[in-house]
This record gives structure tokens, C-alpha cells and sequence, in this order.
């Protein structure tokens, strides 16, 4: 087989923009299998930097081909003007961009359910989504009310669908101080729309495996991280689909028998945005100077990331619910010069030490940190492990050996170029 999964290891932003542009230097389809504009890969490419939310970031490799599969939910108008914004600065789409069309659409009056949830909500039970409007579009997908990405051909059949959906979520809106827009604005706001995404639908669940049959090498790229998950993520602070890679197969419409290898995303340290539980998150200088050296903002919405130390056993964890075969460990040069340089190896819970992430129990739960050695050289012009100074080479050997599972690739800064690549993406 020749599909693999680049799968985000931790709270999502990891790095997957900057590795899968990597990977796919060697590949001929790369596809986007679950989440929608909530996730924002940046890619770094000489003086150029670009974000992508829904595109795969393969797009800037001009023979590849792009796939927005049926796990997606997707904001019509965030496509389009993607589209032209890559078109503008050269990067053409024309002919290599699929999409599915039992993809989910996220329609206007989702992202404003969004954005009235979490004002409303108690502090307690906020979650601190995007207000891109994911949750409510994916609710409507297991209510059986969603409109699909297919609907676009026909207007009649788009309006119906919608009016469904408008109606279920009347009541929620104004008991919540909005109202529900007249159908006949979102039809009309959908329709100039619909001209420039129809003739990219497409049944990319055959797509993806006739390609795998024809021996063409197909990378599928995850959004967000294994600890937003739905199922085995810090529940309720999650995303509303599957981020591991079983959901690769069900994202994309194929059999798990098709996949080759498992590649899992980390930094070096971790981060996350929005509520939830972090343990090892860093309230002092040390976890501002990382937010600040790594450029910890959010990509979509540019909020301050939480920043804190490398957290094993939930890299373990992640380790085991992805079946990873290596991991991709990104922004290593951010922890150059940190004098106390520390990570998680171990958790004290009420009935004792644990090399288990208690993700259930993460309240009475405290991390045990050991102390490594810092290291004070930049490590940007690294091109191999023997130009990296002994301590951090000393890291990437600590992560090897705690989590069992081979590091294939060292990222020691944004560019394409300042990577240290010991394995090859397809093995």
C-alpha cells in the first residue's frame, strides 16, 4: 500500500502544515479527512508564508493533488476566496483540487450558533472553539438534517435541505438572543458559490483508492490533535470530529487495509488553545519566552496558544490510540537557550506514580518532571543529527526511548529547509 497518515499528536498545532508540504515533495495525492476552517496549517516557503484552513497543504507542490474528502465540513465561502488567494500569489488550482460532495457544508447561521454558545455558556463549560461554526455543522450531519456539499448542483434541492435545517435551530438561536436568517439570504449568499465549487465535486472515496491502487503515493493529512479527539480526547474540551488516524479511513472512504504507516506530529514542548485541561502548562516567563520564540498564536483566529512542558506519557497515549510508526518532532529550536529545561515523564495520581496520560483524571492528577540538560547553540543550520549540540540530540533520545517509537523527522525551524530528515515519509 502507499497511503500514510500525518496525524497531530497532541492539542493540534503541531506543525502538520510545514511536514505534509514536506512530505509531499515525494507524493501524488495529498487529502484533507476530517475537520473544516478551524484548522490553519502555515506554510513557510522562502520569504513566503501562507495559511491554508481548508486546502491540503500539499497544494504548493504544483503536480500534486489536492482532496477535500466527505469527513470535512466545509464553509463555502472560505473555499472560494482560499482559492483565489492562492491563485493570486501564483499557487494554481486549476485541474488538482477535488472535492467531495457528501462533504458537510457549514452554512451562515452556524458560525453565529458558535459564536452565541460561547458567550452564553458558564466559564466552566465554555470550550473555546474558533466560531467557525464546526460543532453545529457536524450536530446537523449526526442529526440527518445536514446539507452536503452535493446539494450545490441543484438550488431547489440546496433550499430544502437548508429550511430543515434553519428550522431545527430556531429555537436554539433565540434562546440564545439571535434570530435565524430568511432562507432566501442564504440561498442567495450560497449561489455565486455554488458555480465555483460544482465543478470541483467529485466521489473522492473512489478517487483516493484508485489511486492507491495505481501504486500512487497518498498522504492523509489530519486537523487538530489525538487530545481533541471526540472519543479519546480531554472530553468535553474537543473538536466535534475524529483527529486520530482511524478516522483517516473513515474521513477519506477507505479501508484501513490501505494504509502503510502512521506518522505522529509533536513539538518539542506543548501547547494548546482554547479551555480544557493542560498539566504542564507554564504560567511564568519560561511559557511566555516559548509562546514568543515559537510564535504560539493561533493560525485561524491568532489567539495567545497555552504554552507548557513536553508532556510523555499523553505523547504515550497518543503513541498507542494511532498505532504510530514515527513521529515528525517539530520547533526544537524554540527550546534552545531555556535554562530549565524540563519534561513530563510521569503522573502522581491518588493511588500512585502512573507512565499513563490519566486523561479522565487529569484534575487530580500532577505531573512528574525530570530535569534535562539545556543547550545554548542555534540549531537552525542543523541539516543532520551530528550538527546538534549533545543536549538536544541527548532530547531527541529521551523521546525515542520513553515513548518507543522512532523519530523520523527533526524540524529546527519554519523554512522547508531547516529540517533534519531521517526517514523517508513512505518508509
Amino acid at each position: 500500500m502507499t497511503a500514510i497518515v500525518v496525524v497531530g499528536a497532541q492539542w493540534g498545532d503541531e506543525g502538520k502544515g510545514k511536514v505534509v508540504d514536506l512530505y509531499t515533495e515525494s507524493a501524488d495525492v495529498v487529502v484533507r479527512y476530517a475537520g473544516g476552517p478551524n484548522a490553519g496549517h502555515t506554510l513557510v516557503v522562502g520569504d513566503e508564508k501562507i495559511i491554508v484552513r481548508l486546502i491540503p497543504s500539499g497544494v504548493l507542490r504544483p503536480l500534486a493533488r489536492c482532496v477535500l474528502a466527505q469527513g470535512m465540513v466545509i464553509d463555502p465561502g472560505v473555499l472560494v476566496s482560499e482559492i483565489d488567494a492562492l491563485e493570486a500569489r501564483g499557487h494554481t488550482t486549476a485541474g488538482r483540487l477535488f472535492v467531495s460532495d457528501r462533504a458537510h457544508l457549514i452554512l451562515p447561521f452556524h458560525p453565529l450558533i458558535d459564536a452565541l454558545r460561547e458567550a452564553a455558556a458558564d466559564s466552566n463549560l465554555r470550550i473555546g472553539t474558533t466560531k467557525r461554526g464546526i460543532g453545529p455543522c457536524y450536530e446537523d450531519k449526526a442529526a440527518r438534517r445536514g446539507v452536503r456539499a452535493g446539494d450545490l448542483r441543484n438550488l431547489k434541492q440546496l433550499a430544502a435541505a437548508a429550511a430543515r435545517s434553519i428550522e431545527a435551530w430556531t429555537p436554539t438561536l433565540r434562546a440564545l438572543g439571535g434570530e435565524p436568517p430568511p432562507l432566501d439570504e442564504v440561498i442567495a449568499a450560497l449561489e455565486p458559490l455554488a458555480v465555483r465549487i460544482v465543478p470541483l465535486l467529485t466521489d473522492t472515496s473512489a478517487l483516493i483508492d484508485a489511486a492507491i491502487h495505481k501504486g500512487e503515493r497518498v498522504i492523509l493529512e489530519g486537523a487538530q490533535g489525538t487530545l481533541l479527539d471526540l472519543d479519546h480526547g480531554t472530553y468535553p474540551f474537543v473538536t466535534s470530529s475524529s483527529a486520530i488516524a482511524g478516522g483517516a479511513c473513515v474521513g477519506a472512504g477507505i479501508g484501513p487495509t490501505r494504509i502503510k504507516r502512521v506518522v505522529g506530529l509533536a513539538k518539542a514542548y506543548c501547547t494548546r488553545v482554547g479551555e480544557g485541561p493542560f498539566p504542564t502548562e507554564l504560567h511564568d516567563a519560561t511559557g511566555e519566552s516559548i509562546r514568543t520564540m515559537g510564535g504560539e498564536f493561533g493560525s485561524v483566529t491568532g489567539r495567545p496558544r497555552r504554552t507548557g512542558w513536553l508532556d510523555l506519557p499523553a505523547l504515550r497515549y497518543a503513541a498507542r490510540v494511532n498505532g504510530l510508526d514515527g513521529i515528525a518532532l517539530t520547533k526544537l529550536d524554540v527550546l534552545t537557550g531555556i535554562a530549565d529545561l524540563s519534561v513530563c515523564v510521569a503522573y502522581e495520581t491518588p493511588t500512585g506514580q502512573s507512565l499513563d496520560f490519566p486523561i479522565d483524571d487529569l484534575a487530580s492528577a500532577r505531573p512528574i518532571y525530570k530535569r534535562v540538560h539545556p543547550w545554548t547553540d542555534p540549531i537552525e543550520g542543523a541539516r543532520s543529527l551530528r550538527d546538534l549540540p549533545a543536549a538536544a540530540r541527548d532530547y531527541i533520545d529521551l523521546i525515542e526511548k520513553e515513548i518507543g517509537v522512532p523519530i523520523d523527522v527533526v524540524s529546527v525551524g519554519p523554512e522547508r529547509d531547516a529540517t533534519i530528515i531521517l526517514r523517508s515519509a513512505f518508509g
